[in-house]
């Protein structure tokens, strides 16, 4: 691992104080065990069976509810790997456009109804009062799985809508150091070592510092966090900052790092047509496949240099 990348995970920084944590740094995953869960099997291969213990991602759904001016809403349901669960509500209601810039965003808190059946599930994001709130927004199915985000919404006007201007800023990455990334990435995946079945987000600077790492089922949860922990910080937007997730770039995502002023976004994966023809749009850096020995530039090729 290199120097940058362990200042990064062993640095102190601000976390939202309702969520309880056992690390202080935003850039480390929470405690694996909240992540993982350890599970009697029986393995099968051409010479032997044996029992013996798995390892398993956890996946669980969470419930985000939005209070402003006193009334409580029921946002949606997302089936989510537990875990900076705060930063996922926010960044899930800024890609919503529900929360519509840092600064707005009063406290982010379990319920505190004693009768509540499960707190652990649940998280409230309360807004500033006078924040403006438009529950019409809400008319998106209430649930969505972990691996699409996007589903159950109205029409794709409602997407569009809450993509903010064209994020600015990276002067640019050199190729050597684009194709380190992914080794570096796959590093720092701590519940995916345990179980492979985690998808992952990190956020890198221009010198290549990994300045935040999320994992989780799915792979629209893992930007929600980092988006969630930048506004939370009042970092937003992260102008001059490369997103790298670990499975393919959907349409989604690219919305999800132009809302989030992310300049460009790479993946190890391949694109879909229309998240190429969005990056293009918003002048975003896109690239796919990223491996140590090779990677395609489908907008922005003017940054890899």
């Amino acid at each position: 691992m290199l120097e940058t990348d362990r200042a990064a995970l062993e640095s102190d920084a601000t976390e939202v104080p309702e969520e309880p944590r056992l690390s202080a740094n935003p850039a480390v995953p929470d405690s694996i065990t909240k992540g993982v869960w350890t599970t009697p099997i029986v393995r099968h291969t051409a010479a032997v069976r044996k029992e013996l213990d798995d390892q398993l991602a956890v996946e669980e759904p969470l419930e985000m509810r939005i209070l402003a001016d006193g009334f409580q809403f029921r946002v949606s349901v997302t089936m989510r790997t537990p875990g900076h669960d705060f930063e996922l509500a926010v960044g899930f209601l800024l890609s919503e456009g529900l929360v519509p810039e840092p600064g707005t965003v009063a406290r982010v808190f379990r319920p505190e109804d004693p009768h509540e059946p499960q707190p652990e599930n649940v998280v409230i994001v309360e807004l500033k009062p006078g924040t403006p709130f438009h529950p019409k927004r809400l008319s998106r199915n209430v649930f969505t799985s972990s691996s699409c985000g996007i589903c159950g919404k109205n029409s794709l006007d409602s997407v569009w809508e809450v993509c903010p201007s064209r994020p600015q800023g990276l002067d640019g990455f050199s190729p050597d150091l684009l194709r380190s990334l992914p080794d570096r990435l796959r590093e720092v995946q701590a519940v995916f070592t345990q179980t492979g079945g985690l998808h992952a987000a990190a956020l890198f600077d221009e010198s290549g510092k990994l300045l935040l790492l999320r994992e989780d089922v799915g792979r629209h949860n893992a930007v929600d966090k980092i988006n969630g922990r930048l506004l939370l910080d009042e970092q937003l937007p992260a102008s001059g900052r490369l997103l790298l997730v670990s499975g393919r770039a959907s349409f989604e995502l690219v919305q999800k790092a132009v809302i989030g002023g992310i300049p460009a976004l790479a993946s190890v994966g391949a694109p879909s047509s229309l998240a190429v023809l969005t990056a293009r749009e918003f002048g975003m850096t896109l690239v796919g496949f990223l491996s140590p020995k090779r990677f395609n530039i489908y907008s922005g090729a003017e940054r890899i240099r």
